[in-house]
């Protein structure tokens, strides 16, 4: 056969497929997606089915594949996700940026592999998506750059009533990114149980602290 011919003969398979998919209606298909992913997933050690169930902002963002929700469901998804966050229950927000530090470059945790959900042992896999230390030259770039990231925004002192409003927020990001943006790609580490009180404590310490590698 021709490469003429063999174009030719693809282009009319996948038009074929097309029309086929388009006698089914949405609903349809979304019930046999729904069934296929039951059926190819199972529980594993730690990593439980349960994990595929959408909440609000999944289904939402899911559905909008990459564009831009409507604002009136943003501002749903976004509240519903505020009410989610909770501040230290001691009042303190920073930990130690040095401990902070090893949570952003450790990726480690909720696998099937690993033997518990508690998130003590878990990384935070900042560097994955952000720069942050000068020093650390490997990072991604899908989320934007964080270093001097209190410097930037003039925190000299975080406990002083001048920092509180960067810093509350800074907090809430970390616990609940959905909270300030619908459809974030941050993970939600307080709110899904990713890290505890303490690593969001010392995670907040590494970006805001004035000691910290990442505002040098």
């Amino acid at each position: 056969m021709s490469t003429r011919h063999t174009i030719l003969a693809t282009l009319a398979l996948g038009g074929m497929v097309a029309g086929c998919a388009a006698l089914v209606p949405g609903d349809a298909l979304d019930a046999r997606v729904d069934a296929m992913m039951k059926a190819s997933f199972r529980d594993q050690g730690i990593a439980r089915v349960d994990r595929l169930q959408q909440d609000l902002a999944n289904e939402a963002c899911s559905e909008a594949l990459g564009r831009d929700l409507p604002e009136k469901l943003a501002k749903q998804v976004e509240a519903e996700n505020m009410k989610t966050v909770k501040l230290p229950s001691d009042g303190r927000f920073l930990g130690d940026f040095k401990r902070g530090e090893a949570i952003a470059q450790s990726g480690r945790g909720m696998t099937w592999t690993d033997r518990s959900a508690d998130p003590a042992s878990n990384g935070g896999n900042c560097y994955n998506c952000h720069a942050l230390a000068k020093a650390e030259i490997s990072y991604g770039t899908i989320g934007p750059s964080l270093y001097n990231y209190g410097k930037l925004r003039g925190v000299t002192d975080p406990s002083s009533p001048a920092a509180r409003p960067i810093v509350e927020y800074t907090w809430g990001k970390l616990w609940n990114t959905r909270a300030y943006n619908a459809c974030s790609n941050m993970p939600r580490f307080g709110h899904l149980g990713l890290l505890n009180e303490q690593q969001l404590k010392d995670v907040m310490a590494l970006l805001l602290d004035p000691r910290s590698p990442v505002n040098q």
